[in-house]
């Protein structure tokens, strides 16, 4: 942490003590946050992996969404990027970027949803550095994980005819960002609330990464949506890939708000923020899936299979494609 000061009249040190040192008690590798870095020993015969995420206040979160809630996710969204790689995580590094009017109990509230991940996930704060800006809100992440030497996932393995699974079910946290924008007022309050809790607060499927290793071929996390993910995991292994629509998992939220709008299926398909795995796995595997969601305590769903040539299709139930108007979130 460094010499910034935060804009709301409290200097960085003095939040430092109050706010983050506790996020760092019981990591010895963060060393109290006193110093300019962190110490990290590395677990023999394991592979250090490294994901870094920002979120962007009016690009990434809404201004009225709730502080711990703005937390747990920039954390859960870099944890799933682990998960993704089949690694363990084992602690962080936080960037903020605080505009100057901002409110001491926002940040408060943010410090407090840290510390509610850390318990479940079972990691610590290594350091990072406070910053004031003009705005708007950002935030950076970095986390820190480890595998099995040589045993992290990877996107560019998968094999023509290998099986296309996804964890959970996908769409929830697209519709739960319409439902947050009043897009879906025609569904039943506690539908929307379903929606909207998945937005906030997605479940990084850790222990299922960790099951992956050795199995899957292919491997990542939905966070810009099923069709431009599984085009990611298709280009890097100089393939092609078909959806079945009629197989991907929904929850009952979504399959209401499908039944409202059949027009949202595009967002289920592109709209991302799900944060669940979709992976590659050979045929001869498919019979160990029921073991691996017993395993992970997580629904495992066959949606497709990987093909020869490129890009990604849709089918609908009758078999022919579904014309999609955008193909996933872009960054850019």
């Amino acid at each position: 942490m460094t010499e910034a000061e935060t804009g709301n009249g409290n200097g960085e040190f003095a939040l430092i003590d109050r706010l983050l040192k506790p996020l760092a008690a019981g990591t010895p590798a963060a060393l109290d946050l006193t110093d300019d870095a962190a110490v990290l020993v590395l677990t023999p015969g394991q592979d250090l992996v490294l994901a870094k995420d920002a979120m962007v206040e009016g690009v990434h979160f809404l201004e009225n969404d709730p502080a711990e809630a703005v937390a747990r996710k920039l954390l859960r969204v870099n944890l799933s990027d682990l998960a993704a790689m089949g690694a363990t995580p084992v602690g962080y590094l936080l960037a903020t970027f605080w505009p100057e009017k901002l409110p001491r109990d926002w940040i408060e509230g943010f410090a407090s949803g840290l510390q509610m991940d850390q318990e479940e996930f079972g990691i610590g704060l290594l350091g990072g550095d406070t910053v004031r800006t003009p705005g708007p809100l950002s935030l950076s992440l970095t986390a820190i994980g480890e595998v099995a030497a040589g045993k992290a996932l990877r996107r560019n393995g998968a094999g023509e005819g290998d099986l296309i699974v996804v964890s959970g079910t996908l769409g929830d946290g697209a519709l739960g960002l319409l439902a947050l924008k009043g897009d879906l007022d025609t569904l039943e309050e506690e539908v929307r609330q379903a929606l909207v809790r998945r937005y906030h607060l997605p479940q990084p499927r850790l222990g299922l990464g960790r099951l992956l290793t050795g199995k899957a071929t292919a491997c990542i996390d939905i966070s810009d949506g099923p069709l431009a993910d599984i085009g990611h995991i298709a280009e890097e292994s100089s393939l092609g890939a078909v959806i079945e629509w009629k197989r991907v998992p929904l929850s009952d939220a979504a399959r209401a708000a499908v039944a409202k709008d059949s027009h949202l299926r595009d967002v289920i398909l592109t709209g991302g923020d799900d944060y669940e795995l979709a992976f590659t796995l050979p045929p001869a595997l498919e019979e160990e899936l029921d073991q691996l969601a017993r395993d992970s305590g997580i629904t495992l769903t066959v949606i497709g299979r990987m093909t020869a040539g490129e890009g990604v299709r849709v089918v609908d139930e009758d078999g022919s494609d579904m014309p999609l108007k955008t193909r996933g979130w872009q960054h850019f």
